[in-house]
């Protein structure tokens, strides 16, 4: 009986322990003040160092919740992706799309034979691959009856400059990117192991295409190489990419550098002096100029440590994207904190899963996040974290418990 008391009282001493813990410690679910989370974020920025910066605004109000050094440009790594993006979304809308054409000076005769060259011209779809060719074929195939080409397919890239790489890499092919080019096939890879990228895009493309009519039952005579197409050569057939909302969000959740670097000479090819970095460089600046945004961007990726942007920069432009009417495609690039992307580990078991949707950034010495969270108290808000001279995986966990104090926000 002693036994079985002292049993029934520890039990009940236990107890009291767990409700009185329950009392003490708020949970994930609970809400918290604008001044509880002011203080959760001032607390982790002074661990993030003299370096580091941070802006919240209130989506709904428009007031500032919290700012530390919000004006000084730092580094964004690839929190870079997301002028990238916008820049995109504004220039070409959600719907618009990237074509991939085939040309000759002549159009096929009446037993569908092209006595020369057929050109295939690429403007910069960074999705073209073995899929794409075939369906390119299929549409050739059925739009002009062609039978024989009489020389070769041809390869032409002249939509971008001749630079490999991002200023980053020297403008050299790094793993990092891969090889750029207006005319890319299979992202660049030669399906082996060594050596990994192909040593000219156009002509891996032109001979992938060269293959695909092959199965189809065309004959080419000749191996494909790259040139580039005549001014007067007629289209016979295009393929159009995936719409840009969707080259966004397989840029942006993934954060892939490949299509980045290779959108923003998209940009300068289209829009701006030429198809080069520097070009697609001008046309993101003077884009989110018109926002009233003010940035050094250098690149599409934010690999390069040139790019310059402060806190309150990033939060205007996914303030001014939140209201237009890209608002939706813009935020659904994003990744979602505990789930998707490069945020699938991060924030899990907190308030911010599933509430949070932000673009990350790493390099070395260098951590941020930046996007948008819906709060317990039924608001929304948009951020940025932006630290330089930290340990990275250290800042992240510190972006993370910002982000879940947003999150628990009764704002």
């Amino acid at each position: 009986m002693r036994h079985a008391g002292s049993r029934a009282v520890a039990r009940i001493a236990c107890l009291l322990a767990a409700a009185l813990c329950a009392v003490a410690v708020p949970s994930a679910a609970q809400a918290a003040g604008p001044a509880e989370t002011k203080r959760v974020l001032a607390q982790q920025m002074a661990q993030a160092g003299a370096y580091s910066g941070a802006y919240v605004v209130d989506l709904d109000t428009g007031r500032a919740l919290y700012a530390e050094d919000s004006d000084v440009a730092r580094i964004p790594a690839s929190v870079e992706k997301l002028y990238t993006s916008a820049t995109a979304l504004l220039r070409y809308g959600p719907e618009g799309t990237l074509s991939t054409s085939v040309l000759a000076r002549a159009a096929p005769d009446e037993l569908g034979v092209v006595t020369g060259d057929v050109y295939l011209r690429g403007a910069g779809d960074p999705s073209f691959g073995a899929r794409a060719a075939g369906l390119l074929a299929d549409t050739l195939i059925a739009g002009t009856g062609i039978t024989e080409i009489g020389g070769r397919v041809v390869g032409d890239e002249s939509a971008f400059d001749g630079l490999r790489g991002p200023p980053s890499e020297g403008f050299r092919t790094s793993l990092y990117v891969g090889p750029l080019s207006a005319l890319t096939f299979n992202r660049g890879f030669t399906g082996r192991r060594s050596p990994l990228f192909q040593a000219s895009p156009p002509t891996s493309a032109a001979r992938a295409f060269t293959g695909a009519l092959r199965r189809r039952g065309v004959r080419v005579r000749r191996s494909g190489r790259a040139g580039v197409a005549p001014s007067t050569a007629l289209s016979l057939a295009s393929l159009s990419s995936p719409a840009i909302r969707n080259l966004i969000a397989a840029m942006n959740v993934p954060s892939d550098n490949f299509i980045a670097e290779t959108l923003i000479k998209v940009l300068g090819a289209t829009f701006g002096g030429g198809g080069s970095t520097a070009a697609g460089a001008s046309v993101v600046r003077a884009t989110v100029a018109r926002l009233g945004v003010r940035t050094r961007a250098v690149d599409g990726s934010g690999l390069s440590r040139s790019n310059r942007t402060s806190p309150r920069a990033v939060v205007s432009l996914l303030t001014a994207m939140d209201e237009s009417d890209l608002a939706t495609p813009f935020a659904a690039s994003l990744p979602v904190a505990g789930r998707t992307g490069t945020l699938h580990d991060r924030m899990r078991g907190t308030a911010a899963r599933d509430a949070c949707r932000a673009k990350t950034g790493t390099l070395s010495n260098v951590s941020a996040l930046a996007g948008y969270c819906e709060t317990r108290g039924g608001g929304r808000v948009a951020f940025a974290f932006l630290m330089n001279n930290v340990w990275p995986s250290g800042a992240k966990r510190l972006q993370d418990r910002m982000a879940a104090a947003l999150a628990r926000c009764s704002c």
